[in-house]
C-alpha cells in the first residue's frame, strides 16, 4: 500500500506551524517550522534553530499545519 501525500496548507496558514516534504534531487526533504511567508509561488519556513528556508511551491508533495511544538525541558 503506497502513501498517499496531500498538501493542506494555505496562504491563510501564513504565522502557523507546518511540515512540509518537497522533492529534491535525488529524493526529498522535510522541513518543519513557522510558515513566514508565500509570496510568488515560495513558502519561508522558519525552522526551530533559526533557519530560513525557501520552498517553491511547486516542489511540494505534501505539507500540513501541525500543533506548536512543546517545550523543551529546561525552557520556558
Amino acid at each position: 500500500m503506497a502513501a498517499r501525500f496531500t498538501i493542506r496548507v494555505t496562504p491563510a496558514d501564513v504565522g502557523g506551524r507546518i511540515t512540509t516534504r518537497r522533492r529534491v534531487p535525488g529524493g526529498f526533504r522535510d522541513a518543519v517550522g513557522i510558515l513566514e511567508s508565500w509570496d510568488d509561488g515560495i513558502l519561508k519556513v522558519r525552522k526551530r534553530d533559526g533557519t530560513l528556508v525557501e520552498i517553491p511551491e511547486d516542489s511540494l508533495v505534501a505539507a500540513r499545519a501541525v500543533p506548536a511544538a512543546p517545550p523543551r525541558p529546561g525552557r520556558k
